[in-house]
């Protein structure tokens, strides 16, 4: 008996804890933005000698990804707001990040986070004292996935695999989930 699936849902990734790493993969300048638990933007910020912007992909109303559906804890088929960006220095992507946000955390004061237009999320994540972030979980994502044919998008140059991290963040006790898939450069270092 050949299982279906619904529409707009995507085979799931093997995410796992940061933690459960192996020293050898991926290298250790990766690994260091990966586990890296600080604001990822202000990161990208610092090490980017030029200009640095966020680049709007796409946002709107879907549905998640399966493993979306799992992580948010969210009953399956319902619609969240899907954002997704490209962090960008001298107009090079650096980084691709996939926010998924449940209707019911953009409820009050996190109505704000639906308009955030070229503003970093990580911004109002982090200024936020009472931010709550769950385990980083990390993905080693390849070619015949659809997150990345959509983090590659428009890259000279093709990687064979790319390395992703993705966390639950919690504002005033409502969850959202981000996912930031590294497209960094050779020449970053840690």
């Amino acid at each position: 008996m050949t299982q279906r699936r619904s529409p707009g849902i995507h085979t799931a990734l093997r995410w796992r804890e940061g933690r459960q790493l192996s020293r050898l993969e991926p290298t250790p300048v990766l690994r260091d933005w990966l586990l890296h638990t600080g604001s990822l933007t202000r990161r990208v910020q610092q090490a980017c000698a030029g200009r640095f912007r966020v680049r709007v992909e796409m946002q709107r109303w879907a549905r998640p990804r399966l493993d979306e559906y799992r992580a948010l804890r969210l009953r399956f088929g319902r619609i969240a707001l899907i954002r997704e960006v490209h962090l960008l220095c001298d107009e090079q992507p650096w980084v691709f990040a996939r926010t998924v946000i449940p209707v019911s955390t953009l409820r009050g004061r996190q109505r704000r986070l639906a308009h955030l237009g070229s503003r970093p999320l990580g911004a109002v994540l982090f200024a936020d004292p009472h931010m709550q972030r769950g385990p980083v979980e990390v993905a080693c994502i390849r070619p015949g996935s659809k997150l990345f044919a959509t983090a590659v998008k428009g890259l000279k140059r093709r990687p064979t695999e790319i390395w992703g991290r993705r966390s639950v963040f919690r504002l005033g006790g409502k969850p959202l989930l981000v996912s930031e898939i590294f497209l960094l450069p050779d020449h970053v270092k840690a």
